[in-house]
């Protein structure tokens, strides 16, 4: 069964987890030498120290399930086709060391003339690490950028599962992240006017 999003909020702005440290003593002439001698070589500047950057740490599927609750009758030849429902959630959550966890919710609902076909339930997570971001790039970013990353694994996993489960395999359009995004924040607006 899905569970609902927690919808956390950061309460800070992020600060790189593992931010490299360079150690003065360990540069020789060699290595300052050769960063001058060759200007195509991008080199570590002010400026792109201060560009926002995002990192995928790792994927994984965190909850997953398949429901066939009247098999084998439901797989039988000669049926129409079943009705199919699809809810695309977002959850997110803000770890201690600013790492961000961002969980993708797919639920396929099938139903043929009222009696349901089969549930599809996946919970696909990605963990996001950001750096040189405030708060305000960082919201966009946890629910547009990474389920742009994460959605064709969840869609591939999804439609094998329901695949396996002996029907069509669902093979889903991406979503509107941007417009999803949007929603979310016109009603927390107007929730926020409200108390």
């Amino acid at each position: 069964m899905a569970k609902e999003p927690k919808n956390k909020t950061a309460k800070k702005d992020a600060v790189p987890a593992d931010e490299p440290k360079v150690d003065d003593a360990a540069t020789d002439d060699a290595g300052a030498m050769a960063a001058t001698e060759n200007p195509d070589q991008p080199t570590q500047s002010a400026d792109m120290g201060a560009m926002p950057l995002m990192n995928v740490l790792a994927q994984y599927v965190k909850d997953m399930s398949f429901e066939n609750p009247n098999a084998p009758d439901s797989l039988r030849s000669g049926q129409t086709q079943p009705e199919v429902g699809i809810d695309i959630r977002i959850g997110r959550t803000v770890n201690p060391d600013n790492s961000v966890e961002i969980v993708l919710m797919l639920r396929a609902d099938a139903t043929r003339a009222g009696q349901p076909v089969f549930i599809a339930e996946l919970e696909y997570a990605g963990l996001f690490a950001f750096q040189n971001v405030n708060l305000e790039q960082m919201q966009p970013m946890m629910m547009i950028e990474c389920p742009r990353i994460l959605f064709p694994f969840a869609r591939k996993i999804l439609a094998d599962m329901t695949q396996d489960g002996g029907f069509p395999p669902i093979m889903l359009d991406m979503p509107d992240f941007t417009s999803m995004f949007r929603e979310e924040m016109m009603r927390r607006a107007e929730d926020a006017t409200v108390n």
